[in-house]
Protein backbone atom coordinates (compact mmCIF):
# COMPACT_ATOMS: atom_id res chain seq x y z
CA UNK A 1 0.00 0.00 0.00
CA UNK A 2 1.47 3.25 -0.97
CA UNK A 3 -0.91 6.03 -0.35
CA UNK A 4 -0.96 9.86 -0.42
CA UNK A 5 -2.60 11.97 1.90
CA UNK A 6 -3.62 15.22 -0.25
CA UNK A 7 -4.63 17.11 3.07
CA UNK A 8 -2.79 17.80 5.66
CA UNK A 9 -1.19 20.47 8.29
CA UNK A 10 1.89 19.39 9.09
CA UNK A 11 3.00 22.90 10.58
CA UNK A 12 -0.04 22.53 13.22
CA UNK A 13 1.21 22.03 16.88
CA UNK A 14 1.16 18.85 17.77
CA UNK A 15 2.58 17.64 14.35
CA UNK A 16 5.16 20.26 13.88
CA UNK A 17 7.33 19.82 16.93
CA UNK A 18 7.09 15.62 16.16
CA UNK A 19 7.35 16.59 12.31
CA UNK A 20 10.72 13.56 11.96
CA UNK A 21 8.19 10.94 14.06
CA UNK A 22 4.94 11.85 12.42
CA UNK A 23 6.79 11.65 8.95
CA UNK A 24 7.93 7.98 10.00
CA UNK A 25 4.52 6.85 11.14
CA UNK A 26 3.33 7.86 7.97
CA UNK A 27 5.43 5.80 5.48
CA UNK A 28 5.22 2.54 8.05
CA UNK A 29 1.70 2.92 7.83
CA UNK A 30 1.89 3.08 3.81
CA UNK A 31 1.63 6.68 3.40
CA UNK A 32 4.46 7.40 0.58
CA UNK A 33 3.76 11.41 0.02
CA UNK A 34 2.15 14.16 2.00
CA UNK A 35 0.83 17.11 0.91
CA UNK A 36 0.69 19.89 3.63
CA UNK A 37 -1.37 22.83 3.09
CA UNK A 38 -1.38 26.33 4.37
CA UNK A 39 -3.83 28.57 6.15
CA UNK A 40 -1.71 31.84 5.52
CA UNK A 41 1.42 33.62 4.52
CA UNK A 42 3.36 32.02 7.16
CA UNK A 43 2.03 28.88 7.65
CA UNK A 44 2.70 28.81 4.26
CA UNK A 45 6.15 29.23 4.04
CA UNK A 46 6.34 26.92 7.07
CA UNK A 47 4.87 24.48 4.90
CA UNK A 48 7.14 25.22 1.70
CA UNK A 49 10.24 24.84 3.87
CA UNK A 50 8.82 21.52 5.45
CA UNK A 51 8.84 20.60 1.61
CA UNK A 52 12.26 21.48 0.66
CA UNK A 53 13.67 19.57 3.35
CA UNK A 54 11.57 16.52 2.98
CA UNK A 55 10.80 14.84 -0.76
CA UNK A 56 7.96 12.99 0.74
CA UNK A 57 6.34 16.09 1.23
CA UNK A 58 5.07 18.87 -1.30
CA UNK A 59 3.31 22.14 -0.08
CA UNK A 60 0.18 24.73 -1.35
CA UNK A 61 0.07 28.24 -0.59
CA UNK A 62 -3.35 29.96 0.63
CA UNK A 63 -5.42 32.15 2.68
CA UNK A 64 -8.16 30.43 5.13
CA UNK A 65 -11.30 31.92 5.41
CA UNK A 66 -10.61 31.53 9.50
CA UNK A 67 -7.79 33.78 8.77
CA UNK A 68 -9.43 36.49 6.62
CA UNK A 69 -9.96 39.00 9.34
CA UNK A 70 -5.69 38.69 10.14
CA UNK A 71 -5.08 39.24 6.03
CA UNK A 72 -2.82 42.39 6.05
CA UNK A 73 -2.32 44.59 2.72
CA UNK A 74 -0.04 42.61 0.33
CA UNK A 75 -0.64 39.29 1.56
CA UNK A 76 -2.82 37.90 -2.12
CA UNK A 77 0.68 39.38 -3.52
CA UNK A 78 2.90 37.20 -1.11
CA UNK A 79 1.27 34.02 -1.90
CA UNK A 80 1.95 34.63 -5.17
CA UNK A 81 5.68 34.76 -4.89
CA UNK A 82 5.23 31.45 -2.57
CA UNK A 83 3.22 30.33 -5.49
CA UNK A 84 6.60 30.40 -7.88
CA UNK A 85 8.28 28.01 -5.45
CA UNK A 86 9.24 24.39 -6.97
CA UNK A 87 7.86 22.72 -3.71
CA UNK A 88 4.26 24.35 -3.68
CA UNK A 89 1.63 22.28 -6.12
CA UNK A 90 -1.32 24.17 -5.60
CA UNK A 91 -3.38 27.09 -4.01
CA UNK A 92 -4.91 26.63 -1.05
CA UNK A 93 -6.40 26.21 1.36
CA UNK A 94 -8.84 29.17 0.38
CA UNK A 95 -12.67 29.40 0.18
CA UNK A 96 -15.64 30.47 2.34
CA UNK A 97 -16.65 28.89 5.68
CA UNK A 98 -19.96 30.60 6.74
CA UNK A 99 -20.74 28.10 9.75
CA UNK A 100 -17.93 29.55 12.32
CA UNK A 101 -17.67 33.08 10.56
CA UNK A 102 -14.41 33.60 12.24
CA UNK A 103 -14.20 36.65 10.09
CA UNK A 104 -17.22 38.40 8.41
CA UNK A 105 -18.25 37.19 5.37
CA UNK A 106 -18.50 40.00 2.99
CA UNK A 107 -14.03 40.11 4.15
CA UNK A 108 -14.34 36.03 3.59
CA UNK A 109 -15.90 37.07 0.02
CA UNK A 110 -13.44 39.60 -0.70
CA UNK A 111 -10.29 37.75 -0.03
CA UNK A 112 -11.58 34.73 -2.01
CA UNK A 113 -12.43 37.09 -4.59
CA UNK A 114 -8.62 38.20 -5.04
CA UNK A 115 -6.58 34.93 -4.41
CA UNK A 116 -9.18 33.82 -7.27
CA UNK A 117 -8.63 36.39 -9.32
CA UNK A 118 -4.49 36.05 -8.33
CA UNK A 119 -5.01 32.11 -9.32
CA UNK A 120 -7.10 32.40 -12.73
CA UNK A 121 -3.77 33.37 -14.84
CA UNK A 122 -2.10 30.45 -13.05
CA UNK A 123 -2.34 26.42 -14.11
CA UNK A 124 -2.49 25.17 -10.19
CA UNK A 125 -4.95 23.33 -8.73
CA UNK A 126 -7.10 24.90 -6.23
CA UNK A 127 -7.88 23.43 -2.61
CA UNK A 128 -11.23 24.80 -1.50
CA UNK A 129 -12.63 24.58 2.48
CA UNK A 130 -16.08 25.34 1.82
CA UNK A 131 -18.53 25.03 4.93
CA UNK A 132 -22.43 26.14 4.68
CA UNK A 133 -21.61 28.41 1.20
CA UNK A 134 -21.32 25.85 -1.66
CA UNK A 135 -23.80 28.16 -3.56
CA UNK A 136 -21.37 31.33 -2.91
CA UNK A 137 -18.25 29.29 -3.60
CA UNK A 138 -19.34 27.87 -6.73
CA UNK A 139 -20.28 31.48 -8.07
CA UNK A 140 -17.17 32.81 -7.05
CA UNK A 141 -14.82 29.96 -8.60
CA UNK A 142 -17.42 30.35 -11.97
CA UNK A 143 -16.96 34.13 -12.04
CA UNK A 144 -12.94 33.44 -11.94
CA UNK A 145 -12.81 31.53 -14.87
CA UNK A 146 -12.63 27.69 -13.08
CA UNK A 147 -15.20 25.78 -14.20
CA UNK A 148 -13.62 22.42 -15.61
CA UNK A 149 -10.32 23.57 -14.18
CA UNK A 150 -8.59 21.30 -11.36
CA UNK A 151 -10.40 22.27 -8.31
CA UNK A 152 -10.68 20.01 -5.39
CA UNK A 153 -13.63 20.93 -2.20
CA UNK A 154 -11.86 18.75 0.32
CA UNK A 155 -13.08 16.80 3.37
CA UNK A 156 -16.17 17.08 1.95
CA UNK A 157 -19.59 17.19 3.81
CA UNK A 158 -22.08 19.36 2.01
CA UNK A 159 -25.59 17.27 0.79
CA UNK A 160 -25.78 14.78 -2.42
CA UNK A 161 -27.57 17.73 -4.58
CA UNK A 162 -24.03 19.96 -3.53
CA UNK A 163 -21.92 17.08 -4.67
CA UNK A 164 -23.50 17.00 -8.15
CA UNK A 165 -23.26 20.70 -8.74
CA UNK A 166 -19.77 20.38 -7.37
CA UNK A 167 -19.15 17.66 -10.24
CA UNK A 168 -20.98 19.64 -12.35
CA UNK A 169 -18.68 22.04 -12.83
CA UNK A 170 -16.19 19.34 -13.73
CA UNK A 171 -14.68 19.80 -9.53
CA UNK A 172 -13.90 16.91 -7.32
CA UNK A 173 -14.23 16.46 -3.78
CA UNK A 174 -11.76 14.49 -1.13
CA UNK A 175 -12.74 12.44 1.57
CA UNK A 176 -10.86 12.67 5.38
CA UNK A 177 -11.92 10.08 8.21
CA UNK A 178 -15.09 11.70 9.11
CA UNK A 179 -16.74 9.39 6.74
CA UNK A 180 -15.59 6.53 8.96
CA UNK A 181 -17.96 8.38 11.92
CA UNK A 182 -20.87 6.17 12.94
CA UNK A 183 -23.22 9.20 12.07
CA UNK A 184 -22.04 9.77 8.60
CA UNK A 185 -24.17 7.83 6.80
CA UNK A 186 -24.34 10.42 4.10
CA UNK A 187 -21.45 11.00 3.47
CA UNK A 188 -20.65 7.21 3.35
CA UNK A 189 -23.66 7.05 0.87
CA UNK A 190 -21.97 9.29 -1.48
CA UNK A 191 -18.16 7.81 -1.20
CA UNK A 192 -19.31 4.68 -2.00
CA UNK A 193 -20.67 5.67 -5.43
CA UNK A 194 -17.86 8.25 -5.94
CA UNK A 195 -16.25 7.64 -9.36
CA UNK A 196 -12.87 5.54 -8.99
CA UNK A 197 -11.00 7.94 -11.32
CA UNK A 198 -11.13 10.97 -9.40
CA UNK A 199 -11.04 9.45 -5.17
CA UNK A 200 -8.76 11.06 -2.95
CA UNK A 201 -7.80 10.53 0.83
CA UNK A 202 -7.14 12.84 2.88
CA UNK A 203 -6.63 13.21 6.89
CA UNK A 204 -7.08 17.13 7.26
CA UNK A 205 -4.38 16.05 10.42
CA UNK A 206 -4.32 17.09 13.04
CA UNK A 207 -8.01 17.34 13.23
CA UNK A 208 -10.94 14.32 12.05
CA UNK A 209 -9.05 10.66 13.06
CA UNK A 210 -10.84 8.60 11.59
CA UNK A 211 -12.19 5.43 13.89
CA UNK A 212 -10.81 2.87 15.20
CA UNK A 213 -8.46 5.65 16.37
CA UNK A 214 -11.25 8.74 16.65
CA UNK A 215 -9.99 9.05 20.34
CA UNK A 216 -6.03 9.86 19.11
CA UNK A 217 -5.12 13.55 19.18
CA UNK A 218 -3.71 14.65 17.27
CA UNK A 219 -4.55 13.18 14.12
CA UNK A 220 -1.70 12.16 11.72
CA UNK A 221 -1.20 11.04 8.37
CA UNK A 222 -0.21 7.79 9.08
CA UNK A 223 -4.15 7.17 10.06
CA UNK A 224 -5.12 7.80 6.49
CA UNK A 225 -4.60 3.65 6.29
CA UNK A 226 -7.80 3.58 8.64
CA UNK A 227 -9.88 5.98 6.58
CA UNK A 228 -8.15 3.54 3.30
CA UNK A 229 -9.63 0.75 4.74
CA UNK A 230 -12.64 1.69 5.41
CA UNK A 231 -13.55 3.33 2.10
CA UNK A 232 -12.42 -0.24 0.49
CA UNK A 233 -14.28 -2.12 2.47
CA UNK A 234 -17.53 0.17 1.49
CA UNK A 235 -16.75 0.48 -2.13
CA UNK A 236 -15.98 -3.67 -2.15
CA UNK A 237 -13.03 -2.58 -3.38
CA UNK A 238 -9.81 -4.45 -2.22
CA UNK A 239 -7.34 -2.44 -0.40
CA UNK A 240 -4.27 -2.43 -2.44
CA UNK A 241 -6.60 -1.40 -5.98
CA UNK A 242 -8.46 1.36 -4.04
CA UNK A 243 -4.55 2.60 -2.61
CA UNK A 244 -3.13 2.24 -6.30
CA UNK A 245 -6.04 4.34 -7.47
CA UNK A 246 -6.39 7.18 -5.46
CA UNK A 247 -2.47 7.13 -5.31
CA UNK A 248 -2.64 7.87 -9.36
CA UNK A 249 -5.27 10.13 -8.81
CA UNK A 250 -3.67 12.53 -6.47
CA UNK A 251 -1.12 12.81 -8.51
CA UNK A 252 -2.27 13.76 -11.77
CA UNK A 253 -4.42 15.74 -9.63
CA UNK A 254 -1.04 17.92 -8.29
CA UNK A 255 1.43 17.20 -10.93
CA UNK A 256 3.19 15.90 -8.16
CA UNK A 257 6.97 14.92 -8.84
CA UNK A 258 6.27 10.73 -6.71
Amino acid sequence: MDLIDSHAHLTSTGLAERLEEVLTGAVAAGVGHIITVAASVEDARAARDIAADHPIVSATAGIHPHEAAKARTGDVERIAELLDEPEVMAVGEIGLDFHYDFADRQTQIDLLSAQLEMASGRDLPLVIHCREAVSDTVALLERYGFRDRKVVFHCFTGSAAEARTVREYGWRLSFAGMVTFKNARALQDLAGEYPADELMLETDSPYLSPVPVRHVKPNEPAHLCHTAAFLAKLRQTPLAELAAQTRENTRQFFRLPV
